[in-house]
C-alpha cells in the first residue's frame, strides 16, 4: 500500500457516504408521496456498499493474496441502489384520490426515524474520512518539513 492510497481511501469512502447521504435525504423528502411517474407509491432506496476490487467471496488466505499482490481492494465503491421491498403502509381512506375500490391508498415504506438514524451514521462515516484525510495531510506536511 503506497502512502498516498490513503487519500484514494478516504476520498472514496467520503464520495460513497455523500451519496449515502443524497439518497436518504431522497427517501425522507419522499415520505409522503403516493403516487410517482409510474403511478405507484415511493419506496424507500438503499445504497449497497462493496470494497473496490471486491471479487464477492472468497477466503481470508486467496483476499490476503490477492491484496498482497495489487492495490486492488483499496477503497469502497457503491455497488447499486435497491429499492427496499418490505411491504407499503396502508392507509384508510376512502375519500383520497389514491384509494383503491376498498378505501384505502399507500403510503411509501418510509421510516423517517430510521432515515434519521442512517443519516447520522453516514454523517458519521464522512466526518471519519475527513479526519483520516487531514492526518495523512498533516503527516505528508511534517514529512516534506523534514526534508527541507
Amino acid at each position: 500500500m503506497g502512502f498516498l492510497s490513503s487519500f484514494n481511501i478516504s476520498g472514496s469512502g467520503m464520495t460513497a457516504q455523500r451519496l449515502r447521504m443524497d439518497i436518504i435525504a431522497e427517501n425522507i423528502a419522499n415520505a409522503k408521496v403516493t403516487r410517482t411517474e409510474n403511478g405507484t407509491p415511493y419506496r424507500r432506496k438503499v445504497v449497497v456498499l462493496s470494497a473496490i476490487g471486491d471479487q464477492g467471496a472468497m477466503s481470508f488466505k486467496d483476499a490476503y493474496r490477492s491484496a498482497a499482490r495489487s492495490a486492488a481492494g483499496e477503497g469502497v465503491q457503491v455497488e447499486q441502489i435497491l429499492e427496499d421491498p418490505s411491504e407499503l403502509v396502508p392507509v384508510y381512506d376512502p375519500t383520497h384520490p389514491d384509494a383503491d375500490e376498498d378505501g384505502y391508498y399507500y403510503l411509501p415504506n418510509v421510516d423517517t426515524a430510521q432515515e434519521m438514524v442512517d443519516m447520522m451514521s453516514a454523517t458519521r462515516a464522512y466526518e471519519a474520512n475527513v479526519t483520516a484525510l487531514n492526518a495523512m495531510k498533516s503527516m505528508a506536511l511534517k514529512a516534506l518539513e523534514i526534508g527541507t
